[in-house]
């Protein structure tokens, strides 16, 4: 391939990892046994490598004991805590494939996951930020009132068997999460439990996260242990983790972010975990990283903006930090600049990636100069391939935007039960068409520059329009939506919804509002939401969205942010 060519690849000396989860993580438990694996800092729970594999462990059984057996999918619909850990490695010790439910899924986004995977099995929390879960599924399967506890036969959930309920208090229906673990692993099930370990390939399907597509409904992207393990590996590296380092994992686990960048990244070096909060909060994980010495920091921009700008923030002892990565959303480069000053973060780095692809594509280095860490998303990981491609799928020379598309390891294995959206996504060679244009320099940095979907980045969250849109149409009200995203100063992006009232209807903004109360996830309700009488159209009748956006900017005014 020409060098003048828009292809890079990650040539490593480093090997890739050919273990499942669950045997490296025995292994990572042996070496490190008694260094601090997992402090959470809201539960005031600290736990050793060692005393971390033996609540795994134990939890393993617990679940082997209810008849789950391996490849059957079990959902976790909770926010940051240690028992969303417990059962990221319980379940990828016995071969079951966890599916990671947004904490702010409600009732309809809760009912599709759960059916599109065929869940058979749920752990719950009870509630969070005011919207009680029990709620929305005794709403869903009200059956659960009547039924023996992991014996659920519920007409709109059919898949759906055992709920296991987080917290002391007993639910009719629910088996409770402590209970599993309270019966101490027989001789038997341990050895039980390592043969099903033993036969499990790497390759094997591990966990499925929901990635919203602009057709339709979210997809389940199915991701191996090779894929996650390798990269959360991967990405430890380029940001130089090593044992004794604290990692303080502000981010929700059911992202990529948290549960592989974080839990894996972690485990992969012998470093310590460290969750601050149920759900970011700025206070907390200021007094996290300054109490628990935390070497290393996650976040999206608008987390490290929050810190910044927090009244406590001179208050808190910094020092101990070193590097971490910002990813995400676009980073202001501002934003950059005031992390590696005030924040003590000489080696943070950028991120660049996708859930389909484990997620990390391309990062910066720690040595990288700040300019090249503030300006571009970093240089190709190790083991990837990236190509950018021109509409005929050509590759372009360097400097030119095109589609970022991706082979490698980090490959999902597919969209779960989803072919035809498989075979769009992954062509026949291998490829991940990302739709997102970057360009490649001569010495092989990435900058991301626009969009070929019309995905909107709310503070490191991916909205897709045509979701939110298909919602909205449902009101009775509304005879046409479009939703496209304007900038905002705090999250980067917003929704706005320009909508098409029926001819002698009536309708406000805070009536479509509390028409998504309690049905999508709060985020994915428009901040703005215009009426309009029509959209602009090209001449054969197709909506021209960069103008509607455009014309929702003047309208609102507001000016775009300056990013990296």
């Amino acid at each position: 391939m020409d060098s003048a060519a828009s292809y890079v690849h990650g040539a490593s000396a480093q090997g890739l990892i050919g273990e499942t989860i669950g045997r490296y993580f025995d292994a990572a438990c042996a070496q490190h046994a008694e260094r601090e694996a997992l402090v959470v800092c809201h539960q005031r729970l600290r736990l050793t490598y060692a005393q971390l594999r033996e609540r795994v462990d134990a939890l393993a059984c617990g679940l082997m004991r209810l008849g789950l057996q391996r490849g059957e999918r079990i959902g976790i619909w909770s926010p940051n805590n240690a028992e969303w850990a417990l059962t990221q490695f319980a379940t990828a010790k016995l071969g079951l494939v966890l599916v990671n439910i947004n904490p702010a899924y409600r009732r309809s986004e809760l009912e599709y996951a759960l059916d599109k995977v065929g869940c058979r099995a749920l752990v719950a929390a009870p509630s969070f930020k005011g919207a009680s879960y029990l709620e929305m599924l005794a709403d869903l399967a009200p059956e659960l009132a009547g039924c023996r506890p992991g014996a659920l036969k519920a007409r709109q959930l059919p898949s759906l068997e055992i709920v296991i309920r987080l917290g002391a208090e007993a639910t009719p229906g629910m088996l409770n999460f402590d209970a599993l673990t309270r019966e101490p692993p027989t001789d038997e099930e341990r050895a039980q439990l390592a043969a099903i370990g033993a036969a499990l390939q790497f390759d094997d399907a591990v966990n499925i996260q929901f990635t919203s597509g602009t057709t339709g409904n979210p997809k389940g992207a199915t991701l191996s242990h090779h894929n996650i393990l390798n990269n959360g590996h991967f990405v430890g590296e380029a940001i130089r983790l090593q044992p004794g380092d604290r990692l303080c994992i502000p981010v929700p686990l059911y992202h990529c972010f948290g549960m592989v960048m974080g839990n894996l990244g972690a485990l992969t070096h012998g470093a310590t975990m460290v969750y601050p909060s149920e759900a970011f909060d700025a206070a907390a994980t200021l007094t996290a990283l300054s109490e628990e010495r935390c070497t290393a920091l996650y976040g999206v921009p608008t987390m490290f903006i929050a810190q910044l700008d927090h009244a406590d923030f001179p208050k808190h002892d910094l020092s101990s930090l070193r590097t971490g990565i910002m990813a995400g959303s676009p980073c202001p480069i501002e934003v950059m600049k005031r992390v590696v000053d005030r924040m003590h973060m000489p080696e943070v780095t950028i991120a660049y990636g996708m859930t389909e692809t484990s997620p990390v594509s391309f990062q910066s280095a720690t040595t990288d100069p700040l300019e090249r860490r503030v300006s571009t998303v970093g240089r190709v990981q190790p083991h990837c391939e990236v190509k950018i491609v021109d509409e005929q799928g050509c590759i372009v020379p360097r400097g030119t935007p095109g589609e970022l598309c991706t082979r490698a390891y980090s490959v999902m294995l597919g969209y779960w039960n989803d072919e035809a959206r498989t075979r769009d996504a992954i062509d026949e060679a291998g490829w991940m068409h990302t739709g997102d244009l970057a360009t490649i320099d001569a010495e092989g940095y990435c900058n991301i520059v626009g969009r070929l979907k019309d995905m909107v980045i709310r503070g490191g969250e991916n909205l897709y329009p045509r979701e939110i849109e298909e919602f909205l149409y449902r009101h009775p009200k509304v005879q046409d939506v479009q939703v496209v995203g304007v900038p905002d100063a705090k999250y980067g992006e917003e929704l706005c919804a320009c909508v098409i009232v029926r001819a002698g209807e009536q309708l406000t903004a805070d009536e479509l509002r509390a028409f998504c109360d309690g049905q999508i996830a709060r985020h994915k309700v428009p901040r703005h939401i215009r009426f309009v009488e029509g959209f602009p159209m090209t001449v054969t009748g197709k909506i021209q969205k960069f103008l509607m956006r455009e014309q929702m900017k003047a309208e609102l005014g507001l000016v775009d942010v300056k990013t990296a």
